[in-house]
């Protein structure tokens, strides 16, 4: 696949700068643009997926009528929590 540019970015000195001190060993601006520029892209379409199901979970919730209380699907979530801690450490 042919590659491809993105437009040159303007931004002031400081972020510049900002952007250069925190550099790996051997690691250049440009890629570390571009794995910037990845992890956004995925970050954005995690949250998009995520407010996907989001709103069909409310959608399935307003067809069937069957809703949960929020303390019980925490107390779920802390339970599944706790049995995971407690698997790993077993490990």
């Amino acid at each position: 696949m042919k590659t491809a540019t993105i437009p040159a970015l303007r931004v002031e000195p400081e972020l510049r700068q900002a952007a250069e001190d925190v550099l790996k060993e051997n690691e250049s601006l440009s890629s570390f643009m571009e794995a910037s520029l990845r992890a956004s892209i995925a970050q954005r379409k995690l949250h998009r997926e995520f407010i996907a199901r989001g709103l069909a979970a409310r959608d399935e919730a307003r067809e069937t009528g069957e809703y949960y209380d929020a303390s019980d699907v925490h107390a779920e979530l802390e339970g599944m929590l706790q049995a995971a801690k407690q698997a790993g450490n077993r490990q």
